[in-house]
């Protein structure tokens, strides 16, 4: 399956990939950006947020980008991400501004190579896919925080660290893409079964803030 990535898809998913990585760190960093109150930087903690950011985010990202492709090909489609530089710019400026991260880093574009259209099931099933990896990874890195020992502190904790940000950072981009609005997820699954979306988006965002009663 790996060989259907094409060298172009796999530069987008890097660039892709490094600039979501930077936009959490920067809001790691400084939590209200550098509008707001900035303490001094260690650079050894940018380094180890960076690399929890690129663990995390990488791995979250990807993946659900990858859920997209993969089960728009299942289904006999063609589907390749193709990155959007505005967007980029726009998630890691947001970051660095007033430390939030908006992150739409672009779209798995599906095409059809007989000319035939997605149906409403089809496309739900494809845009859910991809929420649904990430809300899977949450149970997984939160069964890391608590092995670590992350219910008890996180103090040169780098394990329930990285548990803790790989929850934070896949209920983030779930919740986001569920949101039922424009050309994201959210949309075409609320389009396709209520009951699934209601699901899905009641667990990404009850996740992203039961994640915060964890620090």
């Amino acid at each position: 399956m790996l060989e259907r990535i094409t060298r172009r898809e796999e530069a987008d998913l890097f660039v892709a990939w490094m600039a979501i990585a930077l936009s959490f760190t920067i809001i790691n960093l400084t939590p209200y950006g550098i509008l707001g109150p900035v303490a001094a930087i260690d650079p050894l903690n940018a380094l180890i947020y960076f690399g929890i950011a690129l663990l995390t985010v990488g791995i979250g990202f990807i993946l659900h980008e990858m859920a997209h492709k993969f089960m728009a090909i299942r289904y006999g489609y063609w589907a390749e991400f193709v990155k959007d530089n505005t967007m980029l710019l726009i998630a890691v400026v947001m970051a660095a501004l007033v430390g939030f991260v908006f992150a739409a880093p672009g779209a798995t574009v599906i095409y059809s190579p007989d000319g035939r259209g997605l149906t409403r099931e089809q496309n739900g099933i494809i845009s859910a896919a991809g929420p649904v990896i990430n809300l899977v990874l949450c149970i997984l890195f939160a069964t890391l925080f608590f092995v670590a020992g992350g219910g008890i502190t996180l103090h040169n904790n780098l394990l329930a660290k990285i548990g803790l940000a790989g929850v934070q950072i896949n209920a983030m981009i779930a919740a986001f893409n569920l949101l039922p609005i424009s050309i994201l997820d959210g949309r075409k699954v609320l389009a396709w079964n209520v009951v699934i979306f209601l699901v899905l988006i009641v667990g990404a965002f009850g996740t992203l803030l039961a994640s915060f009663y964890l620090l």
